[in-house]
């Protein structure tokens, strides 16, 4: 019973270790609503498209929420979005 407890917890370990070690794979991508020209930023690992369908994509995939708060900064100062 106890080797059975320590293959548990041994496995248990292993499982949390590789799952902190593995890199996040989505990113965020900015969004521009075509009838008001806001600008979003959409993380990419939510499962569904933003509605309603009036959007097109704006930017490339970037690895982080802050690089994306920095290309949606750099895209208002360059006014291709509004507020």
């Amino acid at each position: 019973m106890r080797r059975m407890s320590v293959l548990c917890a041994a496995a248990g370990l292993a499982i949390v270790a590789f799952a902190a070690v593995s890199p996040a794979e989505a990113g965020y991508h900015l969004i521009r609503w075509q009838d008001s020209g806001v600008c979003q930023i959409w993380d990419e690992s939510i499962p569904t498209t933003p509605w309603p369908a009036g959007y097109h994509r704006a930017s490339a995939t970037v690895p982080t929420f802050l690089d994306a708060l920095e290309l949606k900064d750099h895209a208002l100062k360059a006014g291709h979005c509004s507020w």
